[in-house]
Formats: structure tokens, C-alpha cells, sequence
């Protein structure tokens, strides 16, 4: 039987699609921590018939926008003395900077190092977005 005890104090990501938990764990940088943390793969879920969680027993800064935009039906839960401070139901950020990177070769983006790599929403069913310089598409596998 497994048994992930709850946190007194920190940070739970629930509601993450099946699968994009590791990524968002080294994202986060988790697998190199010193404080308690869980990433629960594969989890029961009656809305996503699986998802994935990740508790942290710990206050981290989080770049909401780059999870929105791994996966937008995230909800990030603060926890403070073993209860729900704040509920965060995360999106597809309108615009997004420096995470992804044009893959057109004639973009500005990929001549010049110091320009930075900006993209806006167009479809947030498909998750699509384009590039602010050169208009290539890129869709989010969301």
C-alpha cells in the first residue's frame, strides 16, 4: 500500500497530466532538493482517469506562466499548518518568453543571441502559439 503523508507546510501540484509529472519535477529542480518531496505518478483521478502530483514540504517560487504552459489544467495548492491556504488554477500563459525557441532558421531570434525568444497565444484549444518575429507556429503538446 502506498502512503504519502500530508505536509505541514509547503506546495502541492495536483492535477497534472499523466506523465508530465517527471518534467515538471526537474524543471523544478526537485530531484536535488534537501527538504521532503513526493511525485506520485499514475494516481487515480475521476476527472483525468490518471494524473500525476507533486507535494513539496517547503515554500519555493514557482514561475507559474512556464507551468501553465506544460500543462494549463495544473491547480497548485499552498499549504500552511496541514491545510489549504490558497487554491491557483493555473492556464495557457497569453504570452511566454525565453521557453521555447523559434525553429526557423531565418528568424531574427535564431541570428542574433541577444533577442529574445517571444511567443503569444493564438489557439488556446490546440495550444498554439507564434512567434512575435517571424510568425512560425509553435503547438504545444498540451
Amino acid at each position: 500500500m502506498l502512503t504519502i503523508n500530508s505536509i505541514k507546510n509547503g506546495v502541492v501540484i495536483d492535477h497534472i497530466k499523466s506523465g508530465h509529472g517527471i518534467r515538471i519535477f526537474k524543471y523544478l529542480g526537485l530531484d536535488s532538493v534537501d527538504y521532503r518531496v513526493a511525485l506520485i505518478m499514475n494516481a487515480e483521478s475521476e476527472k483525468l482517469g490518471k494524473k500525476d502530483i507533486i507535494k513539496i514540504e517547503n515554500t519555493i517560487d514557482i514561475d507559474f506562466t512556464v507551468l501553465g504552459f506544460i500543462d494549463p489544467d495544473i491547480t497548485i495548492d499552498v499549504i500552511r499548518n496541514e491545510k489549504i491556504d490558497k487554491k491557483i488554477k493555473l492556464q495557457l500563459p497569453q504570452t511566454i518568453e525565453n521557453i521555447i525557441k523559434c525553429k526557423n532558421p531565418r528568424c531574427i531570434t535564431s541570428v542574433e543571441d541577444y533577442v529574445t525568444h517571444e511567443f503569444y497565444l493564438v489557439d488556446a484549444e490546440k495550444g498554439e502559439y507564434r512567434c512575435k518575429y517571424c510568425d512560425e507556429i509553435y503547438e504545444n503538446d498540451k
